[in-house]
């Protein structure tokens, strides 16, 4: 699996997008989000990549300053009450912890988590400790995330071992009190 295969998993996975509308106000373009009804400032998001909803299709761009947006070598301006979505960001720690799991383990992790109705874009918290450690002279340790869906919480504990052999134990555990466990051992 390439890092473009790996980029495209994490792109299609659900909740990956905060989904509002945008209103000019005193001079400034605010964004309103539709799930949890808060006002941001829209420059936040300035050189992001975000999508338009027009003519009941959702056409990407590059947000410019001043409400601007830039689609392929089309430059247009919003309008007021326009339906826009902007890519979530991953909390930077579990960003690196995908980069540092092998493809399998990779697979596994994103596939149990979605099985349980979770995507990666849930994450409220991600302690990974391989960030403390040298992987070239065996690493050991165990990472802490927490998973937040609005339906339920899964608190999710990676135990790996890196020497000889590359061993990565997920424990699951969700609000409701089911478990999940899965290991990769390579």
């Amino acid at each position: 699996m390439n890092q473009q295969q790996r980029l495209k998993l994490i792109e299609s996975q659900l909740r990956s997008y905060d989904t509002g509308t945008v209103e000019h106000i005193n001079g400034q373009w605010i964004f309103f989000d539709e799930e949890t009804e808060e006002a941001a400032l829209l420059e936040q998001f300035s050189n992001q990549e975000i999508e338009i909803l027009r003519k009941n299709s959702w056409k990407r761009g590059d947000l410019l300053d001043g409400g601007s947006v830039k689609c392929g070598k089309e430059v247009f301006q919003l309008e007021d009450g326009e339906m826009i979505r902007v890519r979530k960001q991953l909390v930077y720690s579990l960003e690196r912890l995908l980069a540092e799991l092998k493809d399998e383990a990779f697979l596994y992790f994103i596939n149990t988590l979605n099985s349980l109705h979770f995507s990666i874009h849930d994450c409220i918290y991600c302690y990974n400790h391989l960030t403390f450690l040298d992987p070239g002279q065996g690493a050991a340790g165990v990472n802490f995330l927490i998973f937040d869906n609005e339906e339920s919480i899964c608190s999710i504990q990676h135990h790996f071992n890196y020497g000889d052999m590359q061993n990565d134990r997920f424990e699951f555990t969700l609000s409701s009190g089911k478990r999940t466990v899965i290991e990769k051992i390579s």
